[in-house]
C-alpha cells in the first residue's frame, strides 16, 4: 500500500509537471516580447489550485504515516529531501496569489514527484530518543521551513540565472520567454530569502538552546553547525548587500546559490554521507 501511494503521488505531480511545462513553458507561450524578453504567463486555469491539492495531500498523508505512524521513527535524508519539497510545493500553492511565481511549477512539482519517492530506497536509519521531545521537533520544524524557503528561492535563482544569459545573449525564446520579468523574479527572490533568513536564525538559535536543555552542553561544532553557519553568513552578506549597496542581478543569484549549497551540505548532505555511506545516524 505504502508504494502504491507514492507512486500514485509521484505520478500526479509529475502529470502536473508535464501539464505546467506544456500550458508555461510550451509552444503555444512561446512568443518573443516586451522589453524584458518576457511575454505575460498563460492566465491560470480554474481546476489548477485544486489539481495541486490532490498530490499534496497524498503526499501529506504519506508523511504523517511515516513521521506518526509507524512503530519507529527513521527520519533519513530521503525523507528529509521529501518533506523539504511537501513543503515548499504547500507554500507556493498558498503563496501564488501573493508571489508571482509563474513559470517554476514545472521545475518545482518534477522536484516533489522524485523527492516523494526517496523515502522509499533511503529509508534512513533509526533515529535516537531525543527526536521525540517537543524541543527538537520545534528545532526540525523550523528547519525544515527553511529549507523549503531557501529551495524555492534556489529554483528561482537558476532559472533567473538562465534568463539572464540569455538576455545578454539577445536570444530569450522558447520556455524562458514564458517566464515573468526578471525584476518580478528578483523581487519575489529576496521576499523569499529574507523570510528563509529569519526561519534559519531561529534554526540556529533553538539548535543551541535544544543543546543546552536535552544534553546540557553548548551545541556541537561539527561540520553540519559548520555549513549551516556558512549559509547563515552567505544568507546575512547577500541581504545587507542588497540593503546598503543594491546588489542584484549576477552577484545576488551566485550568493543565492552559494548559499544554498551551503544549507544542502549542512543537513541532506551529511545524513547522505552518514547514513549511505558509511550507515550510521547523525548526532
Amino acid at each position: 500500500m505504502p508504494i502504491l501511494l507514492h507512486s500514485v503521488t509521484a505520478a500526479l505531480y509529475g502529470l502536473l509537471a508535464f501539464y505546467f511545462w506544456h500550458t508555461r513553458w510550451g509552444a503555444g507561450n512561446r512568443a518573443r516580447g516586451n522589453d524584458a524578453g518576457t511575454v505575460a504567463a498563460a492566465t491560470p486555469a480554474n481546476w489548477e489550485r485544486p489539481a495541486i491539492l490532490a498530490p499534496l495531500l497524498l503526499h501529506a498523508l504519506l508523511l504523517y504515516e511515516v513521521l506518526f505512524g509507524a512503530p519507529e521513527l527513521r527520519f533519513g535524508f530521503g525523507l528529509a529531501l521529501s518533506i523539504i519539497l511537501w513543503l515548499a510545493v504547500s507554500i507556493y500553492w498558498l503563496e501564488r496569489h501573493f508571489l508571482n511565481l509563474e513559470g517554476m511549477q514545472p521545475v518545482l512539482l518534477t522536484a516533489a514527484a522524485v523527492c516523494s519517492l526517496l523515502p522509499l530506497p533511503f529509508p534512513g536509519l533509526v533515529s535516537p530518543a531525543y527526536t521525540h521531545t517537543v524541543e527538537f521537533r520545534i528545532h526540525l520544524s523550523l528547519g525544515m521551513l527553511a529549507y523549503s524557503l531557501f529551495t524555492i528561492a534556489a529554483l528561482q535563482a537558476l532559472l533567473m540565472t538562465l534568463l539572464e544569459r540569455r538576455l545578454r545573449g539577445h536570444t530569450v525564446a522558447g520556455p524562458l520567454a514564458s517566464l515573468s520579468p526578471l525584476l518580478t523574479m528578483e523581487s519575489v527572490l529576496f521576499k523569499l530569502i529574507a523570510v528563509g533568513f529569519v526561519l534559519l536564525t531561529l534554526t540556529l538559535i533553538t539548535g543551541a538552546v535544544f543543546s543546552e536543555t536535552i544534553f546540557q552542553q553548548a551545541m556541537k561544532f561539527n561540520h553540519k553547525t559548520l555549513f549551516a553557519l556558512i549559509s547563515w553568513l552567505i544568507f546575512a552578506a547577500l541581504l545587507a548587500g542588497r540593503k546598503l549597496y543594491g546588489w542584484r542581478g549576477r552577484k545576488a543569484l551566485r550568493w543565492t546559490l552559494s548559499g544554498f549549497s551551503a544549507l544542502l551540505l549542512a543537513y541532506v548532505g551529511s545524513r547522505f554521507v552518514l547514513e549511505v555511506v558509511l550507515s550510521r545516524p547523525l548526532g
